[in-house]
C-alpha cells in the first residue's frame, strides 16, 4: 500500500503492483497470446500501513500485535 494513500485516510489497498501486471498481460494479449494460456499470478508481498485516525472513525479497534507487525502506523 502506498503510504500516501493511508495518510489521506484510505482503507482500500493501492494496487500498484497489480496494475503493473495488468499492463504486462494486456501487452501479451495484444500480441496474440490467448488469455487462457497466461499463468495465474498471486501477490507475493503485502504492505500493511494502518491509519489510526481512520480506524477510530470507523470504530475499529486495532490490536497491539497487528500494530507491531505493520510497516507503518499513521497517527
Amino acid at each position: 500500500m502506498r503510504r500516501e494513500f493511508a495518510v489521506a485516510g484510505g482503507t482500500v489497498p493501492a494496487l500498484r503492483r497489480f496494475i503493473a501486471k495488468v499492463g504486462i498481460y494486456t501487452g501479451r494479449i495484444l500480441k496474440s497470446e490467448k488469455p487462457a494460456d497466461l499463468p495465474v499470478l498471486q501477490p507475493t508481498k503485502f504492505d500493511l500501513v494502518i491509519n489510526r485516525k481512520t480506524a477510530k472513525a470507523l470504530d475499529l479497534k486495532i490490536p497491539d500485535t497487528l500494530l507491531a507487525l505493520a510497516e507503518g502506523v499513521i497517527e
